[in-house]
Formats: structure tokens, C-alpha cells, sequence
């Protein structure tokens, strides 16, 4: 039994896929079945139930996964505390980062991390709240940036940012001429919303709940909704004329939030009256995780990015420790 084999469950576990999975370890998806199959015939146990095009764990596999998740864990910390010992900077810090702020965030990041502490690379990984929540727990990764809300429990988190949404409409669209809407005035409009999974969707059917609703009457509910898999894709949909959708306002170029460039000859976009509609994201990483200065050292590259539309939320948790780096 090696840890690398209780990676590849674990990862399996979370993925419900052994293709995912594998591109989740690095792996190619034969060297993920054939670690796994050599741990199950070394146990004597079947772990997952093999079917077409579906993965099921089997109720022992469930009792083991866990455990495997708490072996990897205290491995992870007899690295973090060598680690200690030495430069709590050197190395890298595994970051995740939800897919609604990723593409958006990371390029500033990742420059001023490099500027900033260069003997401590950024290694990162997109996935959903849900997923990046699993994999902090079993110390798959050190930290990771998401939006409020989200279950807490064993987790330092230490605000960001608060983000504004605006509406992006096409440019002929009625909404295209006004200053601001409200909240109300989009309760008739065709919305295109992110797929299961987003927890931007969610925060998008706060604002506008009976898209939520699953209707008889096709006029309305999520009869009058579509579905995107990507804030970039609900873009394009917005531009062709499909509907409207809410963006999180680091999406939003400063050429296109002003009427400029190429972009907006196909869409605008559109503040919210006020109380403006908000996600605050933040920096989540386990209570356990000895490398108070790497975190702090993250956050300070995050403060030091140009993030144009949004309010930095500075708090005195880590403020000595960043003083420190």
C-alpha cells in the first residue's frame, strides 16, 4: 500500500470518474485503474463498483476512503512540519481557486506571487466549492480562493474582496440604454445561468429565485432559463441575443464596462440599482496548516493586484503575519 494509491482513490471518490480522476493525480487513466485495482487485490476488497460510464463506492470503500483521507493528511503534515524548520516560503503552496474567479484572478496573481516571493510557486487547480472543499480536507491542496457561503468547519477563512455584479445584455436590448436595473426588472427576461455545480449560480438565484422554479406554465421558472457551462460561454450566448445573464464584475474588461473595444459592439453591461447585488470572496485553508507565512505572503500578492471594480477586505487576523514576510 503506497500514499500514491490513496491519492487515487480519494481522487476517485471525489470525482466520480476515473478519467477525472487520473487527470486530477497527473496521471494517464491506466496508471490510476492499475494502482487501484493492485490496493484492492492487496486488501482483498472491492472499493468501487465498475459500471458504464458511472463509478459507485462500495460501502467498505467508504470506510476506507476516509481513512485514506486521513492518512494523507497527517503525511502532508510531517511534510509541512520539515518544512518548518527550513523557510516557511521555500516551496511551492497548492492553490485551488473556483472557475468563476480563476480565469479572471490568476494572471495578476500568479505575476505578483512570482515578484513577490519567487521561491514559493503557485501549483493550481479550478474545480467546484464543493470539490476544492474535499480536497483541503484531505490535504490534496494547502488553500483555496471561493465565494461565501460555504461550509467551514476545520477551516481558517480570511476575506478577499467584495465583488459588485453587473448585468451583461446585447447591445440591442432595451436594458442596454438605462444607467442601472433592478433586481425586479429581470424577473421577465429570458436568464442564462451556469450549470449545476457553480456556486455562482446559486448566488445569481438569490437575486432572481423563481429562475429556480421548475414551472408547468412555459413562460416561466427555469422554463425560461438556459444553461452554460461557462461565464464566457454565457457571454457569448448574451451577445448572440439568447438572453441576458449576471457576471461578477473581474469578468468585466474596463473597455467593456465603459462602451469600448470590440466587445461591446455585441454586449453591455448594466449595474444593478442599490444595494448592489455582492459575493465576497475569500481565502479558506485548514486550521492545521503550519505555514502561517506562505499564507500570508498569498495574501499579500492578492493585495497588491490591480483589481479594478471590486473593494479589498483587509482584516488584522494575519496582518502581523504579513508584516512578517
Amino acid at each position: 500500500m503506497t500514499l500514491t494509491e490513496l491519492r487515487y482513490i480519494v481522487a476517485v471518490a471525489r470525482e466520480k470518474h476515473f478519467g477525472k480522476a487520473a487527470a486530477a493525480c497527473f496521471v494517464s487513466q491506466p496508471t490510476l485503474s492499475v494502482g487501484i485495482k493492485k490496493l484492492e487485490d492487496e486488501l482483498g476488497v472491492q472499493i468501487f463498483e465498475r459500471g458504464v460510464g458511472d463509478v459507485a463506492i462500495t460501502p467498505l470503500g467508504q470506510e476506507i476512503v476516509r481513512q485514506a483521507r486521513l492518512v494523507l493528511e497527517d503525511a502532508m503534515m510531517i511534510k509541512d512540519i520539515a518544512r518548518r524548520g527550513q523557510d516557511p516560503l521555500a516551496g511551492p503552496l497548492r492553490l485551488g481557486v473556483i472557475y468563476t474567479i480563476g480565469p479572471y484572478l490568476l494572471p495578476q496573481l500568479v505575476r505578483e506571487s512570482v515578484r513577490l516571493t519567487p521561491q514559493m510557486p503557485l501549483l493550481l487547480q479550478e474545480n467546484f466549492t464543493v470539490n476544492l472543499l474535499e480536497m483541503l480536507r484531505s490535504s490534496e491542496i494547502d488553500c483555496a480562493i471561493m465565494a461565501d457561503p460555504f461550509p467551514d468547519t476545520g477551516l481558517e477563512v480570511e476575506p478577499l474582496y467584495d465583488e459588485p455584479f453587473l448585468v451583461a445584455v446585447p447591445k440591442s436590448h432595451p436594458f442596454a440604454k438605462r444607467k442601472s436595473v433592478h433586481e425586479d426588472d429581470l424577473k421577465n427576461e429570458t436568464m442564462l445561468l451556469l450549470g449545476a455545480g457553480h456556486c455562482f449560480r446559486d448566488q445569481v438565484l438569490d437575486i432572481c429565485p423563481e429562475f429556480g422554479r421548475i414551472s408547468a406554465d412555459a413562460t416561466e421558472g427555469m422554463q425560461r432559463s438556459f444553461e452554460g457551462s461557462s461565464l464566457e460561454t454565457l457571454r457569448q450566448m448574451a451577445a448572440s441575443g439568447m438572453g441576458i445573464t449576471i457576471v461578477p464584475r473581474l469578468a468585466i474588461s474596463d473597455e467593456a464596462l465603459k462602451g469600448q473595444g470590440v466587445e461591446s459592439d455585441l454586449v453591455r453591461y448594466v449595474p444593478f440599482d442599490k444595494p448592489v447585488p455582492t459575493r465576497r470572496v475569500v481565502l479558506a485553508w485548514r486550521k492545521s496548516f503550519p505555514r502561517s507565512q506562505a499564507i500570508a505572503a498569498l495574501i499579500n500578492a492578492l493585495h497588491a493586484c490591480d483589481l479594478h471594480g471590486v473593494c479589498p477586505v483587509k482584516s488584522a487576523k494575519v496582518a502581523k503575519a504579513i508584516e512578517s514576510v
